[in-house]
This record gives structure tokens, sequence and C-alpha cells, in this order.
């Protein structure tokens, strides 16, 4: 026997293989290495005492006869046999180590000992013929294999934080999905110091090394292993250690790349060692390697996902930490590694792996652009043909329905597009080459995402658009212009409805349908898709991908004006990067200050503010000294071009930037440079821009160098062709800076202005800069107010006295033979009426005649044709008292300006003057004339409110006037008067007001439209919903009701403002359809049940009758109550859109669900229809159930409700005079009969018999029609509903409506107050009969806790009679089941959409449209002519309900 023998020998027998009980290792074998009894502590004493020197030894003695000359020496099996060593024995005594390490509460000796052990049972594997002499077995084999990670000290808490996780995952799933969990912490720690002090265990740093030295050493021999010993008969070990290696590569980080082809004797890191373990089980010994690589790409794919092993679902991602990134890069190098290695083998199953990738990416932001990554860096792997073919499953890919499936292609797409040309030769395949081209992907599955169904998806497409086109100008714009200049849009008929494009029609268009269609995306229902729409339309303007029109580039100013936030903000930021893009472009210029000056005034102070930052930047910062000017210096040239603009083509917006520069001058923006910089440009090239913004910043400014702006002054009052514009702003320089002038320069410069208005030489656009620089100069000079007014008065009395002069010699005079100087009698009403308003004590009671005798040439030829009808002009008009004149219109026009201020000034005159103003409104045909009138009734409205609201009708007319410009003043006018409550909604002023929704203009509906949203409804957020109802009689000029449409109107404005007959139809429910799309869900809610109460009821009950007057009326009812805009807003959404109710409101529509079923279909409907519950509601069988049980329950309350009934009727009758019907007999109505209006006798229902057919709606209908009570309300319903949710929040019970048998039903007899439905102004102490929705076959309690006991004739007050079976209110209904049918088919359309509000709609509406279901059934013949009645009127109520 050889040393080695020997050795071998004596480390075995200091293992005590004899001295193991044969009992204990068969237990081990028998129980296949899965449990046991424990080792004998002798044993395990004489092991452990030593230390790891026992199983060192054994190691060591072994290493020879696996790595040595095996000719050399005798095999180690022979050895066993020879010297009778039980190998069962020794595999036993290792397992009992293994397994021993491998727990909780090992210490660090178990664990290094567990590791050992299996190191020891890897080296016997090693030895040639293990396998022949049986000392493989797969559990052991296993069992070794996760001591690599098992006994590696686990985190302290990791099971209770597990718990807490799962708890909240849990929660999260039972609100939808929306609230997730936190990730858990890695699984392995870092080698620092852990306890654990639940089980009193404690691991220092050092201990913590050892056991990872130890992990490495194990590891490495396992690895040793593999190249020799086969798993290819063993495909669960090979499972089972490629999960476990692939658990290793997370052990701890890596500060380098690994070197994957690199020796293992040069290997330092535990993911390194498993890395290499990986691809030794690529190895052909170990089984097909197309298969191993399937299974191993199948476990990697949780590592490229970021998500927990053998998990990957939502709620199971790893927290994104350096590590779990590092483990991502190097899965993905070493994936690289294989198919580089491994080639055609390999394809294959990388394209399963990237499928697998598309699919299963967690749908979170983060992880989505992680996924697309990896997705990106192993295609570029693939071959040509290969790639070309996966791109082709990537496309259909793309038009998934799942909205979640989309994104990740879009985001694939832009990725790939970042990726260099491929190159290919003539043996690939034609059709396969467009897969390769860039042009594909930016067009067939970038673009056609940009008119996707879903609303992420199209926000999404568009975005990566505009970064395909933005991230590399030069190249991507390069291959982007043919691509989108030849984009056919091209609708499909698939579920998706998306635009696909014809590749074959690139260079047949110039572009025109992709603007269309962006510009549809800019003005998208989502804020999103809005936002994203307006980068791609600035990438195109900017780079001139697409011709574009000044029309396509008024996209971005309009969404200046987006309602939401964000939008506004982003136009903002794509107009000025536009415009510093092409900064020479004139229309781009237009476009940027019609979008940014106006944001100024915005409501919102955040877009306020980044429009100030913007307009400082492009015109402020740049402005330079004159002579620092140069052309060349693209910032300089901008600044003075769009300052230009506004002195000329843009003058309407520089109002906009007197309100920017005060916000600036409060910021202290204005320094002494930018005033001097500015005013060294007065005399230079831009002269007029340079004044216009001084005349804005003066006023703000510090002292200025006055003697240049007073030479300017000098100059241009002595010139007659001066520039107008230039002029009035060197005027308002002057007042601004007014209390800086020394006394006597102030004093010349108010004798100067004074004689030189005297000349009436100035153009009249430039007399009010004037008088208001007069007046400024004047209040400068004096400290107190007193001697101002006095110089104000010398010096405005003196221009007054002479326009009355003037006025009096040409009015005054015979004029035969004289010709009328048009401008002189203009400038002079101008002037006069500007310095009447600084001195009215000067103004004498002759200027007031001559004014109003220049407006009354046309009174006096209207005054015959009026007298003829009638009409006394001389008391309503005063001006009637004036010989009429000859003035032209343009005089009169001014005239009337005058007559305004004048009037401002004295109320007497006002009193006197709005008569004829209002009539002068309507007889006038000269434009100019009538918007003058609108102009200064609506000022006297201001000063004297109260005087002129009367006459506010007569202005509303004017939004019909024949011209668009009288309209829109009007329009805009009335706004003004409505923001500052100087005017209420009253009579039909609001009416009339969005009648200019469907205006012939378009610009004047759109202005119309902001009005109404985003200037009225802000102030009064209830204005539409308050007045919906009344606006479908208006615009119908329906007058039969009694409480709608009654406000006083002539016959000239009921004409001009009637929407009534079939073809203004599109008019109407396009005014109906705005109102209610600015409604809120609130108000959507109550609408359809105020409808059905206070319009179809009215018709039902025969308050209204139903003739040809209510056809369009009814029409009109019924489309609105079907429309999708009535629709609460998170139910609005197409199928395919990922747009959900929140959790709260699905909270609240069960609960709606719950009380409705409770209250209306199992007591009020289903009682008596049992049989057909599971017919009705055949698409929930859960809902069936819990009626049936409800139906039950309130049977036993109606028995028990009974009973007590019959002991109080037995008092009753006992006490009363009066005899009573017994229970149980027929009862007849106190009203036997009732005469019908045709003449007809109709004896009401008795007993169990139907009702008695009869041909008249009007038997049963409730006597008192003004306080009709319907069978449920909206309050109750919400109400009912809270306290469900209410009752939730304390308890958690069951969800079944019938889970509190026990509770006593709130219908209950003997309640206190009755419930009212209706307003306070329509109950009355009438008696009335009140109609509930029951059925025929029993009597149902009332809401309000009182029997249906009163009849025609009954006391109000008169006791009520125990609960009898009715006679039939709906007397012209023959028969009980066609009642039924219909309320069945509703309600089971509301059971098959399974949603809340659908529900509560039906049982809101359905005692109306029942009614009105018989009502259309005897008078069909009126309206409906194509179907018969039931067909036509039950879709009618079909399609009402299920519109919600």
């Amino acid at each position: 026997m050889g040393d080695m023998e020997a050795e071998l020998l004596e480390a075995l027998g200091r293992c005590g293989l004899r001295e193991l009980s044969k009992a204990w290792v068969e237990s081990v074998w028998e129980f296949e290495f899965t449990e046991a009894e424990p080792l004998d502590a002798r044993v395990e004493a004489q092991i452990t005492e030593n230390g790891l020197e026992v199983f060192s030894n054994l190691y060591e003695s072994l290493l020879p006869f696996a790595s040595g000359d095996h000719e050399k020496l005798q095999s180690v099996w022979m050895v066993f046999a020879q010297n009778e060593i039980c190998r069962k024995s020794l595999l036993a005594l290792l397992y009992h180590f293994i397994h021993a390490g491998e727990h909780k509460k090992a210490d660090v000796m178990q664990r290094s000992l567990s590791l050992h052990a299996a190191g020891l049972y890897f080296l016997l594997l090693e030895i040639p013929g293990s396998v022949v002499s049986q000392m493989f077995h797969p559990v052991l084999f296993d069992k070794c294999v996760s001591a690599l990670e098992k006994t590696w000290p686990q985190e302290p808490d990791t099971n209770r934080k597990r718990k807490k996780d799962t708890m909240k995952s849990s929660q999260a799933a039972a609100h939808g999905g929306r609230k997730r969990a936190r990730p858990n912490r890695k699984e392995i720690a870092e080698p620092n110091d852990v306890s654990d002090e639940d089980e009193g265990v404690y691991f220092s740093s050092r201990d913590l090394m050892n056991i990872r030295e130890s992990i490495f050493l194990l590891l490495k021999n396992f690895l040793r292993l593999l190249p020799t010993f086969s798993l290819k008969e063993k495909p669960q070990s090979t499972l089972h250690c490629m999960q476990v290696f692939i658990n290793m590569t997370r052990f701890e980080s890596v500060p380098q790349e690994l070197p994957f082809s690199a020796s293992l004797g040069r290997m330092k890191y535990v993911p390194e060692l498993a890395y290499h373990g990986l691809w030794l089980l690529c190895l052909p010994i170990h089984g097909d390697v197309g298969e191993t690589l399937r299974l191993l790409f199948h476990r990697l794919l949780s590592v490229l996902l970021m998500t927990k092993s053998g998990d990957m679902s939502y709620s199971a991602v790893l927290a994104i930490s350096p590590p779990v990134t590092s483990a991502k890069n190097q899965a993905i190098r070493f994936i690289s590694f294989l198919v580089e290695e491994l080639k055609d083998v390999a394809f294959p199953v990388l394209r399963i792996l990237l499928q697998h990738l598309c699919v299963k990416f967690p749908d979170k932001s983060d992880y989505r652009s992680s996924a697309v990554q990896v997705l990106v860096k192993l295609l570029e792997k693939f071959p040509n043909a290969e790639y070309a073919s996966f791109i082709d499953w990537l496309y259909k890919y793309s038009r998934k329905p799942k909205v979640s499936h989309r994104a990740f292609a879009l985001d694939a797409a832009v990725s790939l597009l970042e990726l260099p040309s491929r190159q290919t030769d003539e043996s690939f395949p034609p059709d396969m080459l467009k897969f390769l081209q860039r042009s594909f992907l930016l067009q067939d599955m970038v673009f056609s995402r940009c008119s996707d169904i879903a609303p992420t998806v199209r926000s999404k497409g568009l975005s990566c658009l505009a970064q395909c086109l933005d991230r590399h100008a030069s190249s991507a714009v390069a291959g982007a212009r043919e691509p989108l200049q030849g984009i056919r849009p091209q609708e499909t008929s698939g579920p998706l409805q998306t635009v696909i494009t014809d590749g074959c029609d690139f260079l047949k268009s110039d572009g025109r349908e992709t603007l269309t269609m962006l510009q549809q995306r800019a003005g998208d229902e989502k804020t999103t898709v809005r936002k994203s729409a307006l980068q791609v339309l600035v990438n195109i303007f900017k780079y001139d991908l697409i011709p574009f029109s000044p029309e396509d580039l008024n996209t971005l100013p309009d969404r200046c004006r987006d309602p939401a936030v964000s939008v506004r903000k982003q136009a903002l930021s794509s107009l000025t990067e536009l415009l510093q893009a092409q900064p020479q472009n004139v229309q781009i210029q237009k476009a940027w200050l019609t979008g940014l000056v106006p944001v100024v005034l915005d409501t919102e102070s955040t877009v306020q503010e980044k429009g100030l930052e913007y307009l400082e930047q492009i015109m402020l910062r740049s402005i330079a000294h004159c002579n620092r000017y140069r052309p060349a210096d693209q910032r300089q040239k901008l600044t003075w071009d769009l300052l230009t603009l506004l002195t000329t083509e843009s003058q309407e917006l520089s109002r906009y930037l007197t309100k920017a520069c005060h916000l600036w001058a409060k910021q202290n923006k204005f320094s002494a440079t930018l005033v001097t910089n500015l005013i060294s440009h007065t005399e230079a090239e831009h002269a007029a821009p340079a004044w216009m913004l001084l005349s804005k910043v003066a006023g703000s400014s510090p002292k200025l160098d006055y003697t240049k702006v007073l030479n300017f002054w000098d100059q241009v009052s002595r010139q007659t062709d001066a520039n107008i514009t230039t002029t009035a702003h060197v005027l308002c320089v002057i007042g601004h800076i007014a209390k800086h002038l020394p006394a006597d320069t102030r004093r010349l410069l108010i004798d100067h202005l004074k004689s030189w208005l005297l000349e009436f030489k100035s153009s009249p656009e430039l007399i009010g800069p004037a008088v208001e620089s007069l007046q400024k100069l004047c209040y400068a000079h004096f400290d107190a107010a007193t001697g101002a007014q006095e110089l104000l008065n010398d010096v405005c009395g003196h221009i007054v006295d002479a326009c009355e002069e003037y006025l009096s010699s040409v009015l005054m005079t015979e004029s035969r033979g004289r010709t009328l100087d048009q401008d002189m009698m203009v400038k002079h009403l101008f002037t006069l009426g500007h310095a009447a308003q600084q001195c009215p004590a000067r103004v004498g009671k002759k200027v007031l005649l001559l004014v109003q005798s220049i407006l009354a040439n046309s009174l006096a030829a209207d005054q015959n044709s009026d007298a003829s009808q009638g009409e006394d002009i001389s008391e309503s008009q005063p001006l009637s008292q004036f010989r009429g004149s000859n003035m032209p219109s343009v005089v009169r026009a001014h005239a009337f300006i005058t007559l305004g201020k004048l009037c401002l000034q004295h109320d007497d005159l006002a009193k006197k003057c709005v008569p004829a103003l209002v009539r002068e409104l309507e007889v006038c045909r000269d434009m100019a004339i009538r918007n003058n009138v609108i102009i200064v009734i609506c000022d006297l409205c201001v000063r004297y409110t109260a005087m002129v609201d009367r006459y506010i009708p007569n202005v509303s007319v004017c939004l019909r006037d024949q011209e668009p410009f009288i309209r829109r003043q009007t329009l805009i006018l009335l706004t003004n008067l409505l923001q500052e409550d100087f005017i209420k909604w009253k009579g039909s002023l609001f009416f009339r007001f969005v009648s200019v929704l469907v205006d012939p203009d378009l610009e004047i509906a759109k202005l119309g439209e902001f009005c109404l949203v985003h200037l009225l409804l802000k102030r009064n957020p209830i204005m539409f919903s308050q007045h919906f109802i009344e606006c479908v009689f208006h615009f119908n000029s329906y007058q039969k009701h009694e409480k709608y449409n009654k406000f006083a109107q002539t016959e000239r404005e009921k004409t001009c403002f009637s929407l009534k007959g079939p073809k203004n139809k599109e008019k109407r429910m396009k005014i109906y359809k705005f109102l209610l799309e600015n409604f809120t869900d609130e108000q959507r809610f109550n609408l359809t049940s105020k409808l059905s109460e206070n319009v179809l009821a009215c018709f039902v009950d025969g308050v209204l009758p139903v003739d040809a007057d209510a056809d369009e009326l009814l029409c009109d009812v019924f489309e609105i109550m079907s429309c999708k805009e009535i629709k609460l807003s998170t139910m609005r959404s197409k199928p395919g859109e990922d747009v959900g109710p929140d959790d709260d409101e699905m909270v609240m529509a069960n609960a709606v669900i719950q009380v409705a079923q409770k209250k209306i279909i199992s007591q009020e409907m289903m009682q008596d229809y049992r049989d057909e519950i599971k017919d009705v509601f055949a698409a929930d069988k859960q809902l069936a159930v819990e009626l049936e049980y409800d139906i039950r329950k309130y049977e036993e309350q109606l028995q028990r409700e009974k009973e007590q009934s019959q002991q109080a009727e037995a008092d009753v009758t006992r006490l009363s005079e009066a005899s009573r019907t017994p229970r149980g007999s027929p009862r007849v109505s106190d009203a036997a009969s009732t005469r019908s209006p045709a003449g007809r006798d109709v004896q009401a229902g008795a007993g169990d018999a139907p009702c008695t057919p009869v041909t008249t709606p009007q038997v049963g209908v409730v006597q008192s029609q003004g306080s009709r009570r319907t069978s449920l309300s909206t309050i109750n319903i919400l109400n009912s509903a809270k306290k469900v949710m209410e009752r939730r929040n304390k308890k958690q019970h069951s969800k079944s409506v019938g889970a509190q048998p026990s509770v006593r039903s709130p219908l209950s007899v003997g309640t206190s107050k009755p419930v009212s439905f209706r307003s306070p102004g329509q109950e009355n102490n009438r008696s009335l009969e009140v109609r509930a929705i029951s059925t025929p076959d029993q009597l149902l309690p009332l809401a309000n806790g009182k029997w249906n006991r009163q009849r025609s004739g009954e006391a109000a007050g008169a006791d009520p009679d125990p609960p009898t079976r009715p006679s039939c209110n709906l007397g012209f209904i023959t028969q009980p089941s066609p009642t039924f049918n219909h309320r069945a088919a509703i309600y089971h359309h509301a059971a098959w959409t399974r949603t809340a509000f659908p529900l509560y709609i039906c049982i809101c509406i359905l005692d109306s449209f029942v009614l009105a279901l018989s009502l259309v059934f005897n008078h069909v013949g009126c309206f409906y002519q194509v179907h018969t009645a039931g067909q036509r009127l039950l879709w009618i109520c079909v399609i009402s309900v299920s519109g919600f």
C-alpha cells in the first residue's frame, strides 16, 4: 500500500465512519437526503473539535486521485472496498454537515464545515469511476450546489420585510394595481457586519470574509468538476446549477467588466466564477447546446428585466440600484459573449429571449427604458437577415391591442434609429430590405402611432417623433424629410384605428396630410397629446421639413391660450425655440408676438412669469446703444424687428406690452443704461419702435434726459406730415416725465400744447394723448389737487369755448352754398369730448344742445313713419325736439362718442339720451354709428348701472347684427360688463350670448367660446347647468311651459335668435354639447334626472300637449340624453384607451350600485318577477344572487309591517265612524270614475284584477301636476352611497347588499317629516295622488314613509289607510308586462355594462321613461313615422340610457 493510500485511510479514520450507526446511515439514504435523525454527538464532536482540519486532510488525501496519474495510483474505490469503507456512511456524514450549515441559526464553524463537506463531495465526483461507484445522488448534488447560496448569512429581518412588502403588495392589488409596494432590498448582503438579534447569531467582518473565501473555493472546485462530469442525463440538476449560478452573479459588486474568456485561475470574484459556470453548462457534454441556451436565457430574463428570479410580475421588481444595474449590464455582456461564441446556434434562442423581453417587461417608465436599452444592445449581435426578421416581428408587435406593448415598440424604434445603417449585398432578399431602412422605423413604427386610439400611445408617438427630428439635426432631418413629405394618412378599419402609410406614395404629396394630422393632434382632448404635437410641429417648422403657411403656423400661438397650463408653457417654449432658430422669418415673428405678448395677462402666475422671461430675453436684453448696433448681430436685429412690428402691423398687441412693462418695473428691470440706449435710438433708424418702447418704460424708469424728448417734440409739433403713432408716443413720454421737469419748462409746455390743440391741425388720434399729457402737466405743476383743477379749467375751458364757437358757427347759420369741412368738424367734436372731461364745470348747456342737434338728423325723417304706427317719439326721444340736420354719418358717429363723454359728466343728460341711443341702435343702418352707440351705452352702464341695465337686452340684439364687426364688438363689451358684475344673467341675455357659438363667422364663434369658458364660467361655475334646460325650450321657441322661456321679447328679437326647426338642429346640438362639455361630473350626474322630471314628466302628466311644437323639443331631449358629452369624464374613454376611473370613484360607483339595487330593483320591480331574475341579470350571477336575497328579506319585512298595520287597522276601526274596506278585499278608489276629456268614463282597477284598458292618458294622472314626485332623487342616492362608504371606512364587512338583514328598512311606516323631491316653490297643500313605479300587484311604501293612500277629493291630512292593492295609475298602459319588459331591458343593459352610473341613470329616469314610452305609444302618429311606436321609442329609451 502506497503512502497516498495510507494517508487517505488515516484521514478517513479520523472521520469516524466506522462509529456511525448503521441504522442512522440507512435512514439518511431512505429519506433520500431530505431529512435525518441527529448525528451521534461523539462522532460530531470528534470532527468539530479539530475545526476544519478533518475535512481539509481528507480533501488533500483525495485530491491526488482526482488530478494525478491514474495509472500509477490504485483506484480509490478499490481502496474503499479493500478496507471496508462504506461509501454510504461517508455520503451520509457529508450530508449531515452540509445540512447543518444551511440552517439560519448555524454559526461560522458550521457554515464552514458545510462548505468543506460540499467540496469533498464534488471532489469525490471528480475522481474517475464515481458514477459507477454510485457516488452521485441528485438530491445530495443539489444540496451541495445550494450550499453556495444558503451558507451565506442572510440580511437581518428579511422575512419580516418580506411579509410587510407582501402586505403592501396585496393592498396595492386591491386598489387596482395603481399603488405598488416598494421593492425588497437585494437578497445577498455585502460583506459587512450582520447580526440577527432575534436568533442571537452575530457575524463579524472577519467571519464574513472567511465564509466568502470558503464559498469562492467551493465554487472554484465545482467549476473544475463541470468540464468532466456530464449532466446530460440529469436535466433537473442542470437547471438547479443554472439558477444558483444566476443568483451568484449578484453575490457582490464587481468593479470592472468581467473577462468571460479568462482562465479559471485568474478569476477573483464570485460573479466572475458564476458566469464561467454558466458558460461551462453550455458545453455539449451537458446536453443539446440550443436547449441549454433556451433554459439559460429564460432564467437570465429576470436579471435583464431587474425583477426577482422566476417572477416577472409587476409587483416583483427590484429597486434600481448600482448592484442590480451592474448585474444587468454583466448579463448583457455575457449573452453577447455567448452569441459571438455560438453564433448560428444562439440566434434563434436570442430571438426568443428578445420577444419575451418585449412582452414581459415591467410597465414602469424606468424599467421599460432599461428593457429597451437591453433590446437594442442585443439586436446589434444579429446579422442582417435575423435583424430584418426581428424588425418585421417588432412591427407586428407594435400593432398589438395592449397599450403598453405599443408604447414599448415606440421606444424601441426610437432607440434603433440611433444605430448605424446596415450595409447589405445583392443576395439579401428584396422583400426584407425595407426592414433595414431607418425610414421604415420612422414612418411605419413611429409616425403611425401618432394617431393611435390610446392617448398615451399618441402622446408617446408624437414625443418620439419630435425626439427623432431633434436629436441629430443634420442626419435625422436628412432622413426624415422624404418620409414626412410622403406620408399619406389612411384610416384603417382595425380595432386600433391607426394612421398607416403607403410606402409607395412618397413623392406624390407635399406633406399637407402630415400637417393636418398634427394640427388635429394639437387640438386633441388629452393634454399630453397636445403638448407632444407642439414639439413635432416646432421641429418640422424649425428644419423646414414641410412647407408651411401662416395658417399652419397659427397653431402654435393658438395653443398659448390652451386650457391646460402645461400646454401653454410648451407653446411658449416652442414658439421661442422656433423664433431663435429662424429669426429672419417675418411670419414666425408675428406668430411669436401673437402668442407671447398676451400671456402677460394669463391667470396662471407660472405661465405669466414664463412669458415675461421670454419677452425680456428677446426684447430687452439685446438693446444696445445706437453706436454699438450691428445689423449682422441676429439678436439685436431680431429685437428691433419685433418692436417695429408692434408699431406697425401688430399695434393691437402693444397694450399688452404696457402691462409687461408695469410688471417689469416692479422687478426693477429698467436700468438707466436701458433708458439711455433707447433714447439713443430715437434719432436713428429705429426711432418709431424706440419711442414706442420708451413710452411704456418712461413711466417706471428713473429720471431720463428730457432735453432730447423736448427737442424732438418741438420738431414734430411743427411738422404737418409727422408720423402719427410716433407723435402719440412722444406725447405719452412727455406726460410720464412731467413731474421731473422744471416749473418754467412745464408752464411753457402747457401753453404750447394748448396752442397746438387750438390750431385743430392735428389728427384725431393725437388729441387724446395730447389732452392726457396736458392733464399730467397741470397736476405736476401744483402740489394740491385744487390748484391743478383750476389750471385745467382755465386751459381746457378755452379749448371748450373754441369748440363751442366753431360748432355754433356751423350749426346755427344757414349752410346753403357752403361746403361742410368734415375733418374740421370731427376734430372739434373729438377735442370737445376730451377737453370737456377735464373741465366739466366749463361745459354749458349750449354745448350740450349743439351736440344733440347733430344727432337729430334722421329722427325727423323717421318720425312720420313711426307716428303712422301710433308711436309717440316726442315722449321717448329727447332729441326729436331738434330740427333734423344734414350731417354726414362720419360726423354723427363722432358726435355720439362726444355725447357719451358728456353724459358721463352730466347724469341729467344721460337720463334723456339713453333712450335715444337705444332707439338709434335699432333704426340706424350705418355700421360706424351703431358701433359707437354700443360703446357709449356700455360705458354709461358702468357709470349709471341702474339706469342702463334695462336696455341691455336691446344691446344684446346686436349679437345677431349683420356686420361681423358689430357682433364681435358687442360680444367683447358685454363680456367686460359681465366680468365686472355691472350686468347679470337676466332674461334672455344668456341664451343670446351662447347663440354666438353658432355664429357664421368662425373667429367670432371661437371668441365666444373663449369668453364663456375662460372668462365667465370661472366666475360662475354653475352658470351652464342653471340655464341648460331652459336653453332647450328657448332655442326651440317653445313657450307652452309655465316656467321656462317666459321672458319678454319682441317679435323681431324672437325671429332673430330663434333656432327652431329641423334645419337648425345641428346648431342647437352644437350649443348643447358645448355646454355639456364644460359641465362638472356632478352637474352631468344630475342633468338627466332634471330633464326627466322637468321636461319629459310634463308631457307624460299632460301638463304639456304632445303636438307638432313639441316634436323637436322631445327629439332634442332624447338626443341630449344619449350623447357622449353627458357621460362622466371617467366613463368617456373609448374602448382600448388606457383611461380608467380612480380608486375612490370606483368605490363610490359600487356604493351607488348597491344602494340602488337595495332601494329600487329589489323592492319595487323585481319582487314579482323572481323567476326572471336569472334571465335579466345573466351577465352577472353574483348580482342576481344578491337581488334574490334582498327580495326575500324585503318580503319578510313587508310581512312584519303587514301584521303591524292589521293591528293598527283594528284599533282605528273601533274608533272611526266611517267604515273601512276589510283587508284583502278589493278596494275601489274614492273617485270611482273620472270623466276623461274624450268623454269616456274610465273605471279604476281594483283588487287583483289587472289594469283596465283605456284609451286616454288622463286617467290616474296627478291631480296637481305642479308637484309631481318621482320614485327616487339624486340626493337620496348620493347620501345613501356616502353612508355606505363611511360605514366601510369604519368597519370592514361583507360586500353583499343583503349582508345585514337585521337592519330595518328606511321605508318603514311611521317615519317622520315627509320628504319632498320638488323645490320649495313647487310645494303646496293640495291633496295629491302620488304615482310610484311599483308593479300593479302590490303597493310599496313611498320614500317619505307614507302609504299611497290619497285620492282625488281626500283631505291632505287624512289618516293613511293600511297597505292594500292599488288601482292602476297608468291607465293608458293596457298590460303590466310590457312595462316590466321595457324596464327589464334597461336594467339588463345596466347590469351588462357593470358600471354604477348607467344603473343609477336607469333608476333615476326609469319612471319618466316608462311613462314616456306609453305616451308615445298613443301619440306616435304625431312625429314618429319611420318605425312602429314600440320599436322607435324603446330604442330611444335604451340608447338614452346606454349613452351614459
